[in-house]
């Protein structure tokens, strides 16, 4: 038997380049279209299977067999695996389409339906955390009925409104967790408060300490990004008002994450307001299984790339035109 094995090596391995590229055709023609086993296919052939495995990755490498994806829902595969690439994501998520004045809520609608795919996808979680806004609000729309039973969903950021708006930031969390039969667990004080020392006075009561540890022990986080203008949620929720976006912007903010805005590099833009800012800090982020973030839009561009450099997402859902952007920049500061 040991004979025989040799014997057909050495014949393989004496194969002109015609000859090879012949077997790299028949092989890989019965492995992807046919759907032979690698068994099947090596015993028709006369291969061992260390020989038709060698051959395949071959006709891989050069070209022979190419190997597409075609996902049903609409993505672009071939730019995702260029920015997890790039930024070293675990995964990247970019859905096809421009953001214009027609189709942006489209786009949105879209964008939001890809990340809660995602996340329905990833099994059974006993702790989800999230950030609120309209990027979450629209992906709770999208989750299926009991994508995940029982979950405890945790807010990482103050979650109570200073103005009445119809973008509730708690009605957020409770149909995020409604969607899934689970729980939620909410940060009961505003997002942005008005002197340095209610944070503090806030984060020692036992219930807000309890609620903001849960939120860093979460081994999953999702969160949207914020903008720096007057229709943005934090202004239209009146954490911050047009003198603070004035200023922000005058500072360099060029966007926020879980209510704390950062520069162009991804560093807090002032130590003072970040102090005023209650819930998970930005360099908690990292340090996850997953850190999604969700980003749709041209004037969310600035603030994605700034997130990324930073490194606060190892997961990526965005559009095509925000994701080429992030293409062309230096992934360096």
């Amino acid at each position: 038997m040991s004979v025989h094995v040799i014997d057909r090596d050495v014949q393989f391995r004496g194969l002109s380049s015609e000859q090879r590229e012949q077997m790299m055709i028949q092989v890989a023609k019965r492995y992807y279209e046919l759907d032979m086993t690698m068994g099947e296919l090596s015993k028709e052939l006369r291969l061992t299977r260390l020989q038709a495995s060698r051959l395949l990755t071959e006709a891989r490498q050069t070209g022979i067999a190419r190997i597409d994806i075609f996902p049903v829902s609409p993505r672009r595969p071939d730019i995702e695996s260029r920015l997890q690439k790039l930024y070293k994501l675990k995964e990247a998520i970019v859905v096809p389409g421009h953001d214009d004045a027609e189709n942006s809520t489209f786009l949105m609608d879209n964008v939001a339906r890809a990340a809660a795919r995602f996340i329905a996808s990833l099994g059974k979680l006993a702790v989800l955390g999230f950030s609120w806004g309209r990027t979450m609000s629209a992906l709770t729309r999208h989750l299926p009925p009991f994508w995940n039973e029982g979950i405890e969903v945790v807010s990482l950021n103050g979650a109570t409104n200073v103005r009445s708006t119809s973008q509730l930031s708690n009605n957020v969390a409770e149909r995020f967790a409604q969607t899934a039969n689970g729980t939620a667990t909410l940060l009961p004080v505003p997002a942005i408060l008005g002197q340095e020392a209610t944070p503090i006075a806030f984060e020692q009561d036992p219930t807000i300490a309890k609620n903001l540890e849960m939120g860093r022990q979460a081994p999953v986080i999702c969160f949207g990004l914020g903008v720096v203008n007057p229709e943005s949620v934090l202004a239209q929720s009146g954490f911050i008002s047009q003198n603070d976006v004035t200023w922000l912007r005058e500072k360099g903010a060029v966007g926020d994450l879980l209510s704390r805005f950062i520069d162009a590099r991804g560093d807090i833009v002032d130590a003072s307001f970040e102090a005023r800012t209650i819930g998970l800090h930005l360099s908690e982020c990292s340090n996850r299984d997953l850190s999604i973030g969700v980003s749709v839009g041209q004037n969310k561009h600035a603030v994605t790339l700034a997130s990324q450099r930073a490194g606060y997402m190892n997961v990526l859902v965005t559009d095509e035109q925000t994701a080429l952007f992030l293409l062309s920049r230096d992934a360096s500061k």
